[in-house]
C-alpha cells in the first residue's frame, strides 16, 4: 500500500502540486517559521531537494536558511581567519543558500538571540554572541550565506508547483540533513492523499512494503 502511496505522490505529477502550492500561498499571509520542501520541479539547482526554514518573510520579500546543505569548512577552520580567539570546535559550517552575508546561527539560548523563530529557537548574527555559542554544548548551527526573495517571487515560485510547504518544529531543523528532504516530502505526501495514516507508521524504505 505504502508504495502505491508513494509513487503517486512522487511521481511528477506537475498538476496537483500547482494546486497544493496555490492553496498554501491562498491561505497564508506570511512563510516565517514555516519550512519550504523543494519539489522535484524546481528549476533552481541551487534548492534540489532542499529544505529552507523561512525566518523572515512579508510583501517585500524573503529569507531563509537552507538546512541541509553541509558545507566543507569547520568552524574551527573558520574561526582561525575571523580574527577571533582560536576555537577547537569541529561542527560543519552549512550553506545557508547562494546569497552572501554574514554568519547566521540558529540555536536555543534566548540571551544570546536576536530574535525568536520558533518556540525555543532563535536567531543570531552579532559576532560576539555566534563567538559564544561555538564555545558551548547546546544545540546550535552556524550557516555561511542565506536564501533570498524579491517581493512576490517566492509566491510565483509556489503557484507553479515548485515548493511545498510545512509548519517547521525544532524536531526537523537539527534533523539529519541527509534524510530531511526524503522525510519531509514523505509526510507532506501522506497527509495529502491518505490523511488517516499515522506518519510513524510509514517505513523508511518504501520498497519494504
Amino acid at each position: 500500500m505504502f508504495n502505491l502511496l508513494y509513487f503517486a505522490c512522487f511521481s511528477g505529477q506537475v498538476k496537483a502540486l500547482r494546486l497544493l502550492s496555490s492553496f498554501w500561498f491562498y491561505t497564508m499571509d506570511c512563510f516565517a517559521g514555516q519550512l519550504l520542501v523543494a519539489s522535484r520541479h524546481l528549476g533552481d539547482p541551487n534548492f534540489s531537494r532542499g529544505v529552507v526554514l523561512i525566518f523572515q518573510h512579508s510583501s517585500q520579500g524573503g529569507l531563509g536558511l537552507v538546512l541541509n546543505r553541509p558545507g566543507d569548512k569547520r568552524i574551527s577552520e573558520v574561526w582561525e581567519r575571523t580574527g577571533h580567539e582560536p576555537c577547537e570546535n569541529p561542527q560543519t559550517i552549512f550553506v545557508g543558500g547562494p546569497v552572501p552575508g554574514p554568519l547566521m546561527a540558529l540555536h536555543t539560548i534566548e540571551r544570546l538571540s536576536e530574535t525568536e523563530i520558533l518556540p525555543g529557537l532563535f536567531f543570531s548574527t552579532d559576532k560576539d554572541a555566534l563567538d559564544q555559542l561555538v564555545r558551548q554544548q547546546e544545540p546550535f548551527r552556524l550557516f555561511a550565506g542565506h536564501a533570498g526573495w524579491a517581493g512576490g517571487q517566492l509566491e510565483a515560485e509556489m503557484e507553479v508547483g515548485g515548493w511545498l510547504v510545512t509548519p517547521a518544529t525544532g524536531e526537523e531543523v537539527w534533523h539529519d540533513p541527509e534524510d530531511i528532504w526524503r522525510l519531509l516530502t514523505q509526510r507532506i505526501g501522506l497527509g495529502i492523499i491518505a490523511p488517516q495514516i499515522d506518519p510513524k507508521q510509514i517505513p523508511t524504505d518504501p520498497s519494504l512494503n
